[in-house]
This record gives C-alpha cells, structure tokens and sequence, in this order.
C-alpha cells in the first residue's frame, strides 16, 4: 500500500465529498448496511429501524416513551469498534509504524480535522437543546457517546479497507447515506444528514447569512469562521459599526465583529491612531477591554496593480510588537534586525 498512491488521494477526495454531503441518502441503502452491520458483527437484525431528521432529533427519539429502556444494549462496540480495531491493525502490520503514520497522514489526519470540529459543535448543540440540569448533560453525552458517526466517520473510512468482503464495507454503505446512527440490540436509529453546510477556506463551520449547519428538523448551529454565535448575533453583524464594536463586552463576540467589519474599516473609522511608522509601513494598535490588543501593519504592496495603483495591505502582527519594521519581519518569521538585508534583495 503506498502512501501517496493516486488510490489514497482518490479515496480521500471521495471521504471528504461523503463527509460534507448534504440532503437526504438513500434509506434503503442505508437499512439495508445497517441491517448487513449487525448480521457481520453476528447479532441478528434490529426488530425496527426508525429515521431521525438530525441528531437532535434521534436522541429525543430514544429518550421518548416509544422506546425507554426497551431498546436493549448498545452493540456499538461490536459493529463499529471491533472492525474499526481489526482493520487499524492489519494496516499497522502491513506498513509498520512509520508507515502507518505516513499512511494517515495521506488519507485520513486532514479530513479528521475538518470532520472532528463538527462532531464536537453538534454534540454541544444538542446538549444545550436537551439537557436542562448537569446530570442531563451527563447522560445526553453518554448517549451521543453511542452514535457510530455515518458520514462523520469518513477520516477512518478514507484510510482503511471498504470494500466488498472488509471489515468496514457496512459501515462505509451506511456513511454515504447517512449521518449519525444509534445500534442497539431491537432498534437502530438513523439520523438523515443536514440540509445545509457552510465552511470557510479553512474548513470551519461559517456562514454569515444564516445556520452554518441545518437539519430538516430545525436543528440549526450558527458559527462565524468557526466560532460559535447566536443566531441573532447575525442580524447585529449585518448593522455593526465601530461603536458597537467598542463597547461589546464579550471578547470573543467583539474579536468576531471586527473579522468581520474588517480592521482596516475599524481603524479608519474608530479615530485610531498609529503608533509607529517607517519605511516598511505603519504600526496601528487597537485596544480592547478584557482581550489582547490587536495590531496590525499596515503596508503598500511594492509592486503595482495592472491599472497602475498600489493596494494597501493590513498584516495583523502579535500584540508585543513595538515597531512595523519588527511586525513585518514577523510574517516572514524573521526578526527586525534580520529583515532589513532581506528587504534589499
């Protein structure tokens, strides 16, 4: 198995396609993995296999009258886990360790950023939806803890066999028609996958025009480049001036406001003043209560723009930088006294 085959790059580009999907799967597809997941793990099928709009919604469903306790154990362990386990191993065997790591460096470590912040930010929302008190919290958690993860599942899913007649080939048909999935011994339950998905260039989770993430069932996280928000918080984004900005207590609602405002809009309309210049740029600081002070340089790029103008750049700098010579040496990852015979090159 080679690490940077153009097998690896197209199953990793296929993951992170499934793990991004949104609207509804195919359910019989899905019923039908499900349903092959138990028979491989030697449990017989679900007496029921029930759909949930979103997680959200699944985890009212089993905490509902229709079930209670009468769903019998999870077999998480047994259908997820183990194969996961097993087929973890043989690779690990096969490549040895440093060609594991370099394996899942190739596959999987990327799509596990990008899909693990948004496991953590639907588990925190649909914790805050449903518990009311710290021993809610605890047992909603143990409950999510139950969930194989569907589409979510995809950084595993990219680095290891899928195939007919492999370990994971049930779980992988269930992930690309589905989200989260709850197995228990008489029923499974099924989340569909959400309607809407907004991310940044980064990957993270963010829409300024609306949920970052949405279910069918009204489920909805908002987030700004990845930092979780109020929903209302968008209507303020939308009419935000540099007073606002100012007087906003919250230090991370406030950092939000002015990515989004811009800093350079900020600085020009909130009387700042630099506080350093020389032949390199000009030193801006903005001072914020209960938060670091933003710096920032402020530079012309040396070369000209096709119609002949020069565009102004903001570099924003660490907090302890004293002078712009010393600020853009930074973004270079060089010091003030290194940059200047860099600078002349």
């Amino acid at each position: 198995m080679s690490t940077e085959s153009s097998e690896n790059v197209t199953k990793r580009d296929e993951w992170r396609s499934v793990s991004m999907a949104t609207g509804p799967g195919d359910r019989a597809a899905a019923e039908d993995a499900v349903r092959a997941a138990y028979r491989q793990a030697g449990f017989p099928e679900p007496e029921s296999v029930v759909w949930a709009r979103s997680p959200l919604e699944a985890v009212r469903i089993l905490q509902g009258a229709e079930f209670g306790s009468d769903t019998g154990a999870c077999v998480r362990e047994a259908l997820r886990n183990a194969p996961l386990a097993a087929e973890r191993q043989r690779v690990h065997t096969e490549l040895g360790p440093r060609g594991f790591s370099e394996h899942w460096r190739a596959t999987g470590a990327d799509l596990w950023e990008l899909t693990g912040t948004v496991v953590d930010r639907i588990t925190a929302g649909v914790v805050d939806a449903v518990a009311r008190n710290r021993k809610e919290r605890t047992a909603i958690r143990l409950l999510l803890l139950d969930a194989v993860l569907g589409q979510h599942d995809a950084a595993w899913l990219s680095a290891f066999g899928t195939e007919p007649g492999e370990p994971l080939h049930a779980l992988a048909r269930v992930a690309r028609e589905a989200g989260w999935w709850w197995p228990f011994e008489k029923v499974a339950v099924i989340s569909e996958r959400p309607t809407e998905l907004h991310r940044d260039e980064a990957g993270r989770l963010d829409s300024g025009a609306g949920p970052a993430l949405a279910y069918a069932d009204g489920f909805e996280l908002f987030a700004w480049r990845g930092m979780p928000v109020p929903a209302e918080f968008l209507d303020i984004l939308r009419t935000l001036t540099a007073e606002h900005i100012r007087t906003e207590e919250n230090a991370e609602l406030r950092r939000v406001m002015l990515e989004y405002y811009g800093y350079d809009r900020y600085l020009d309309e909130s009387g700042a003043r630099p506080i350093h210049r020389d032949e390199t740029g000009v030193l801006w600081r903005i001072e914020l209560d209960g938060d670091e002070d933003v710096v920032m340089v402020e530079v012309i790029n040396s070369t000209p723009e096709p119609d002949g103008t020069s565009r102004t750049y903001w570099l924003r700098v660490p907090p302890d930088t004293r002078t712009a010579r010393a600020g853009v040496a930074w973004t270079f990852g060089l010091s003030a006294e290194e940059y200047g015979p860099v600078a002349q090159t």
